[in-house]
C-alpha cells in the first residue's frame, strides 16, 4: 500500500495543476476581457474557420452525392412557389372566366366554381402554412456538421464521417464543459454581486456598480454561448425613460441585448434557480416582476410600466411584444399593451445566423435545460443587432396601429417577414374573427356586384 501513496500524490498534483491552468486561462482570456468589454478577436477567427469548413463539407456532400446518385442529394427548398398576391375578387374572377365563356359582370351573384377558390386556399394553407412553419427550426442551405441539419449526410463519405466525429468530440468534449463552467461563473457572480450591491444605499454609486456588474456578468454568459454579436447604429441605443421592443426568437435574446446595455426586465416571478436570480437582481436594479395572479391584470401591468418610464433616472424597459418565440424568419403580431403607455419606443431588430446553431426555442418540444444544452453544444451563436431610431405614437394613431408600424420597421431592418398573425396560435386555435373576415370579403364582393348591376 505504501507504494500507492506516491502515485495518489502525483494524481492530486496533476489535477491541481490542471484546474489551476484551466481557471487561469478562463480568467485571462474570458472573464477579465468581459469585465472591460474587450475582445481578442478569437471568436471571429473561429467563426471564419467554421465557415470555410462548412463550405468544404457542403461541396464534398454535393460531389459525393452526384457521383453515387445518392438519394440524399435533393434541393433544400421544397416550398410552394410563391405567387404574386392578389385579392379575393381577382382570383374568383379568374376562376369564373376560366370555367365559363360568360363575362364576369354578367355572371350571377353566386357560382359553384367559387368553391374552388376556398378549396385551393385551404390546400395551400395545409401544404405551406405561413404560421405553423414559424414555430419549427429554420431550414439551412448547407450542412453545418450538426445533427439538426441532416444526420444522414455524414455517411456519404469516410472523410465527412471522420470530420463529423471530430466535430462531435470538440463540441461535447471541449466546448460544452468550457461553456457550462462559464455559465455557472456568470450566473454565480450575478447572484452574489447583485446581492452585495443591494445592501448599499440608493444613489449614483449603487447605480454605477449595478450597471457594471450586470454588464460584466452578461458578457461572461455571452461567452458561455460563444456568441459573436455585431451591433449596428449604437447611437440609437435605448435611453432611460423609454421602452425597448425587439423581435423574440429565444430566451438568450435578453443576454444578447443586455451585454451591450443595461435594461429593466419585465416578467413573471418564478421559483427555483430563476427565482433566486430574480430576487438578487431586483435588489441592485428596479426590475419589474409580477406575481402569477397579477400578470392578467392589464391595468395593473400598464400602471407599473407607466410609473417606471415616468422616472427618467430608471433604466429603459426591455419587452418582447410578440409574447412567444418565433424561429427568426418573421415577426408576428405585437401585443398592444406596451404601446398604450405613451412612452418613447426604441425598436431593436435581432437576426441570428442559423449556420452555426439554431437559436430558436421551441418550448413545446424542448424544456429550458434541454434547450440550453443544445445551445452550448452547438458551434456558436452568431447574430446581428440593429438599433432603430426612436419612435413615438403619432396624432390620431391608436396603440394597434403604432405597434404595427414599429413591427414593420423591425421586420424591414432584420430582413424578416412581417406577419399579422398572433403568435398565440402556437398553442391555440384560430379565432373565429379570422374566418369571419374571409366570409365578409366574399359577401361584400357579391353585394358589390349586385349593386353595380342594379345601377347599370
Amino acid at each position: 500500500d505504501s507504494h500507492l501513496f506516491p502515485f495518489d500524490n502525483l494524481v492530486c498534483i496533476l489535477l491541481g495543476i490542471s484546474f489551476t491552468v484551466w481557471f487561469t486561462l478562463l480568467l485571462v482570456f474570458i472573464i477579465v476581457p468581459a469585465i472591460f468589454g474587450v475582445s481578442f478577436g478569437i471568436r471571429r477567427l473561429y467563426m471564419k474557420t467554421l465557415l470555410k469548413i462548412f463550405e468544404w463539407a457542403t461541396l464534398r456532400i454535393e460531389r459525393g452525392a452526384k457521383e453515387k446518385n445518392h438519394p440524399l442529394y435533393k434541393p433544400y427548398s421544397n416550398a410552394i412557389i410563391a405567387r404574386e398576391p392578389t385579392s379575393l375578387e381577382q382570383e374568383i374572377k379568374e376562376i369564373r372566366r376560366s370555367g365559363s365563356n360568360r363575362d364576369f359582370d354578367s355572371a350571377s351573384e353566386f357560382e359553384m366554381s367559387d368553391i374552388f377558390y376556398f378549396a385551393r386556399r385551404g390546400v395551400e394553407s395545409i401544404m405551406d402554412d405561413e404560421v405553423t412553419k414559424r414555430f419549427s427550426a429554420e431550414e439551412l442551405e448547407s450542412w453545418n456538421l450538426l445533427t439538426r441539419s441532416n444526420y444522414n449526410f455524414h455517411y456519404i463519405s469516410l472523410r465527412l464521417t471522420v470530420l463529423w466525429g471530430l466535430g462531435l468530440l470538440i463540441r461535447y468534449g471541449f466546448l460544452l464543459p468550457l461553456r457550462v463552467t462559464l455559465a455557472f461563473t456568470g450566473v454565480g457572480l450575478l447572484v452574489f454581486l447583485t446581492s452585495v450591491i443591494g445592501l448599499l444605499p440608493n444613489g449614483r454609486m449603487k447605480n454605477f456598480l449595478s450597471e457594471k456588474v450586470h454588464l460584466m456578468c452578461y458578457r461572461i454568459c455571452v461567452r458561455a454561448l460563444t456568441a459573436i454579436i455585431t451591433y449596428h447604429d449604437s447611437e440609437n441605443k435605448p435611453k432611460n425613460g423609454g421602452i425597448c421592443v425587439a423581435n423574440h426568437t429565444s430566451p438568450i435574446d435578453v443576454i444578447i441585448l443586455a451585454s451591450d446595455g443595461c435594461y429593466a426586465m419585465v416578467g413573471q416571478i418564478h421559483g427555483g434557480l430563476m427565482g433566486v436570480i430574480q430576487r438578487s437582481m431586483v435588489k441592485a436594479c428596479p426590475h419589474i416582476w409580477f406575481e402569477r395572479s397579477e400578470v392578467k391584470d392589464r391595468h395593473l401591468v400598464a400602471k407599473r410600466l407607466s410609473d417606471h418610464v415616468e422616472d427618467k433616472s430608471k433604466l429603459p424597459i426591455l419587452i418582447f411584444p410578440e409574447g412567444t418565440c418565433i424561429n427568426n424568419t418573421s415577426v408576428m403580431m405585437f401585443k398592444k399593451g406596451s404601446f398604450e403607455i405613451g412612452a418613447t419606443v426604441y425598436p431593436v431588430a435581432i437576426k441570428y445566423d442559423p449556420r452555426f446553431g439554431d437559436a430558436f426555442w421551441n418550448s413545446s418540444k424542448f424544456g429550458m435545460v434541454n434547450y440550453l444544452l443544445r445551445m452550448m453544444s452547438s458551434w456558436a451563436i452568431v447574430c446581428s443587432v440593429w438599433y432603430l431610431p426612436p419612435m413615438s405614437r403619432e396624432e390620431g394613431e391608436d396603440a394597434v396601429q403604432f405597434a404595427n408600424r414599429v413591427k414593420a420597421a423591425i421586420a424591414r431592418q432584420g430582413g424578416l417577414v412581417d406577419l399579422l398573425w398572433d403568435g398565440g396560435l402556437k398553442r391555440g386555435k384560430v379565432k373565429d374573427t379570422f374566418k369571419e373576415e374571409q366570409q365578409k370579403l366574399y359577401s361584400k364582393m357579391l353585394v358589390g356586384t349586385q349593386e353595380d348591376r342594379s345601377r347599370s
